[in-house]
């Protein structure tokens, strides 16, 4: 049997060998990191190295780092009403793109009739008329907009949202889960007030996340109470292992982050160059800029549920889209939410790649394809 080809990134990484030796170390440590002796002191340490590592990565300060289970849980944190800047009144409502993780378009604590969704354009990027529009009719709002879409690899212009937020007296939540060690994110730079972030997209353990708070931010409310932990932020033990994995994670991503993101752009256009010549393939956002490694594809009549399977037969592992909905048969909202037809959504396949993609791996990727397209398009 031929070895497997790994092309769902965006869904779940491989745990890099650095952050798997620093949990085999922390594994090792008894203590509870908010215990006063030794032993406990040894278990902390590690949970504010981690920190240190994640605050840095962000452009943020180690004490406005929250551990979470989840990026899910983070983005929960994050949806809260009351927020407040350094200035100005707190946020009375929630307006996310269309285009957001389920967990951002659920809403956080925000009440149903306080929640509007930010059309995107045929590309999948923010309206930013209608942002401006939406701003201006109600009081201050929290805008919450993925730095990058998990189905198409879209980069949203966040440093422009940040700018017409501001603005109009509201605060920003970046969902940065997709964006951390693929391309560069800095939460000064950009503008946010708030990120989220998930270790297991980028060579973490799953089951960590984090929210990164800005300088000024107040009014957060934690989702757990109990023994205030984190600053009274989160409740809860923290999970020594998966954060120290978590920190060794970020750091090997960051320092490979220009040399992996050339990589596999490079790869990426080679894929699509392949994809597209079957007739009438067609990949979206392709137009506009993107994550480095992520293509999100259909063709005329395919069925996704179909191509997945028949990918996963030839050795090679694609998604329909979320990995959190990818089990349900139905449309990609991202999908129509960009316009497109519920038909054109079911059709559409989800190749990501990662920092160990090799050139053969594309070309089995695109040797299935050709072998899929000419039977499931037959006719």
């Amino acid at each position: 049997m031929p070895t497997r080809v790994y092309l769902d990134w965006n869904a779940t990484t491989p745990l890099r060998p650095e952050a798997r030796s620093a949990m085999l170390a922390a594994y090792e440590l008894v203590g509870n990191p908010s215990s006063v002796h030794a032993e406990g002191r040894e278990a902390r340490r590690l949970v504010e190295e981690a920190r240190t590592t994640l605050a840095m990565a962000v452009g943020a300060l180690p004490r406005n780092v929250v551990f979470t289970s989840t990026g899910t849980e983070a983005n929960a944190l994050a949806l809260s009403p009351g927020l407040r800047g350094p200035s100005g009144g707190p946020v009375e409502r929630l307006l996310v793109s269309a285009v957001e993780h389920a967990s951002v378009l659920a809403g956080g604590r925000f009440p149903a009739d306080k929640i509007g969704q930010i059309r995107v354009t045929r590309s999948g990027v923010m309206d930013l008329d209608h942002l401006k529009a939406l701003l201006s009719d109600g009081p201050p709002a929290l805008v919450s907009v993925m730095a990058a879409n998990n189905e198409t690899g879209a980069l949203q212009p966040v440093t422009d949202v940040a700018g017409i937020v501001h603005e109009a007296g509201g605060l920003l939540h970046v969902d940065a889960i997709q964006a951390l060690g693929k391309i560069p994110f800095d939460i000064k730079t950009m503008g946010a007030d708030l990120a989220t972030l998930s270790a297991h997209k980028i060579g973490g353990p799953k089951g960590v996340g984090a929210l990164v708070v800005a300088e000024g931010v107040a009014g957060l409310e934690p989702v757990l109470r109990g023994g205030g932990q984190e600053l009274n932020r989160r409740a809860g033990t923290e999970n020594v292992a998966g954060i120290a994995g978590f920190g060794a994670a970020v750091r090997v991503a960051l320092q490979a982050l220009p040399e992996d993101a050339e990589r596999t752009a490079t790869l990426r256009d080679h894929l699509e160059n392949g994809i597209r010549s079957i007739a009438g393939a067609r990949v979206f956002s392709d137009d506009v800029k993107r994550l480095p490694n992520t293509v999100l594809f259909t063709a005329p009549g395919l069925k996704a549920e179909t191509a997945v399977i028949g990918f996963d037969l030839e050795g090679v592992a694609v998604s329909s889209g979320s990995a959190c909905s990818s089990g349900k048969v139905q449309p990609s909202h991202v999908l129509a939410a960009m316009g497109y037809d519920p038909t054109v959504a079911q059709g559409a396949v989800r190749l990501s790649l990662g920092w160990s993609t090799e050139p053969g791996d594309i070309n089995r990727a695109l040797e299935a394809w050709r072998k899929l397209g000419n039977t499931l398009l037959k006719g």
